[in-house]
């Protein structure tokens, strides 16, 4: 596993969906599937995903603050 980051690559809108997919192993579909699929449901669903976007890194900043 690695860290929970927004990739620079396989982005469609932020790229949340993408940095969930790798830090949990998962494929990109999937993950997006299951986002739009969780829309259909009562919730507060885009709200967590802009959340995510304002709250996790860009990739760049994720490898200069971990070192890598």
């Amino acid at each position: 596993m690695t860290g929970l980051y927004r990739p620079r690559d396989g982005r469609i809108i932020a790229g949340v969906c993408a940095g969930l997919a790798r830090r949990f192993g998962m494929s990109p579909g999937t993950v997006r599937l299951l986002a739009v699929l969780s829309c259909l449901l009562p919730g507060p669903q885009f709200v967590a995903y802009i959340v995510l976007w304002i709250m996790l890194p860009n990739e760049e900043r994720y490898l200069a603050r971990s070192g890598r």
